[in-house]
């Protein structure tokens, strides 16, 4: 009686927060984004991310997977009694010591922020080579590792692995038996990232309108970016009303990555009129929590790398500097402060253009003419003078030089305030 009692509070609750205009945002750099090769975290290290993804508003956090190791399980334990104020998950296999180890390790969290996330292949690859599994095996091993969780667990999540490449009728069948078993979350991934944002879109309606449950449970999108279309995939789904979307800070994860949190966390914010949901994360952390992931993680993101790459707030070409120092916003994509980054930088090279060159002699106190001007970007450009006319440009140049081997130079100037919208 008790049981179904809950069940039915709890499907009431899932139905309201599915009808608010928000994307739950899923971080799963702890646990799939520290599966790149070459990362390797520490229990600290990952508390360390763990705390920083709290205070920065993500809705959960996928702190790992207990059946990896004790190192694993250590991090795992150390979050669930150091981090407040996200829904805190562990993975699991449809095994019931998997299961167990997840609710040991996250036992002192309270059940409304204790989750699980149940795994198993569900594409014919998976049930064939990996498994060893008829459909209906898949089934059953699914449903009764959700019923055997929820004695531990009130947040369920199931994820059929390579879920891109399942036949869509027996997709529909796993996710409508597992949401019945107790699932409250459930989740599509595109695990060997091939999907364009066409098919995730077409593939999240057939999901909406072939389950017949689905009301009773969140959604879920998970995708890699192996055709670098994560991101547009996962803003695709968001269209089609997926609940949540789970990737990593500066997209680090298996072979070429998850989606980057930070670009579809910025995509929406910026475009709110397009997509009509908000996100429960803080835009102006982004730039420190790509930081920090990056100096624990040791994976440097690119110089371009989207929304959080050093290049995004800094130029060389004469043309945009020009721009930029008459207002920022003629070619920034929105102000460095808005993600907590800045300033805004003004590269001195052979592309600069004598306005740049003007405001850093300025900005360094040197009284400037045209032949001052003149001579600095000669030197830029590799063309020689005769300097002995000019002591205090030489002084500049040599002050210069550290700045120019490393290709910047700080401008210390502020942006300007890009609107909200489209």
């Amino acid at each position: 009686m008790f049981s179904a009692i809950n069940r039915k509070v709890k499907r009431f609750v899932l139905r309201q927060q599915k009808k608010k205009p928000i994307v739950l945002i899923s971080d799963t750099t702890l646990r799939d984004g520290a599966q790149m090769p070459g990362i390797s975290l520490d229990p600290q290290q990952k508390l360390t991310i763990a705390k920083a993804l709290a205070a920065a508003g993500v809705h959960s956090i996928d702190c790992g997977f207990p059946a990896a190791g004790p190192n694993e399980a250590e991090g795992i334990r150390l979050i669930a009694k150091n981090v407040k104020g996200s829904v805190l998950s562990a993975l699991s296999r449809t095994l019931r010591a998997d299961i167990d180890l997840a609710a040991e390790l996250l036992s002192g969290v309270s059940p409304l922020k204790r989750a699980i996330t149940l795994f198993i292949g569900t594409s014919p690859l998976h049930r064939e080579h990996k498994h060893h599994m008829t459909k209906s095996q898949i089934i059953d091993t699914a449903t009764e590792a959700i019923a055997y969780a929820q004695s531990a667990f009130e947040i369920i999540s199931f994820g059929p692995e390579d879920a891109s490449r399942t036949e869509p009728d027996f997709l529909h069948k796993v996710y409508e038996e597992a949401i019945a078993a107790g699932a409250v979350s459930i989740g599509f991934t595109d695990t060997v990232g091939v999907l364009t944002p066409d098919k995730c879109a077409d593939t999240v309606r057939r999901i909406q309108d072939n389950v017949s449950n689905i009301d009773d449970a969140m959604m879920a999108v998970h995708f890699h970016n192996d055709l670098g279309l994560a991101t547009a995939n996962s803003l695709a789904c968001i269209k089609a009303g997926v609940n949540v979307v789970q990737g990593t800070i500066n997209g680090i994860g298996e072979r070429a990555g998850n989606v980057a949190l930070e670009e579809v966390v910025m995509a929406l914010h910026l475009h709110k009129n397009e997509y009509k949901r908000s996100t429960t994360v803080d835009p102006r952390a982004l730039s420190k929590l790509s930081e920090l992931v990056a100096q624990l993680t040791g994976f440097q993101p690119p110089s371009n790398k989207a929304v959080i790459g050093k290049n995004i707030f800094r130029t060389e070409a004469g043309i945009h500097q020009d721009g930029i120092l008459q207002n920022p916003d003629t070619y920034l994509p929105f102000p460095p402060e808005m993600i907590g980054a800045g300033p805004v930088e003004l590269v001195l090279g052979q592309q600069s253009g004598k306005n740049a060159v003007r405001h850093h002699l300025e900005s360094n106190g040197i009284t400037t003419s045209e032949e001052h001007v003149k001579l600095v970007l000669d030197y830029l450009k590799g063309q020689k003078h005769d300097d002995g006319d000019y002591p205090e440009i030489i002084t500049f140049l040599e002050k210069l030089r550290p700045f120019l081997a490393d290709g910047v130079v700080p401008t210390g100037m502020a942006s300007g305030n890009a609107a909200d919208g489209d």
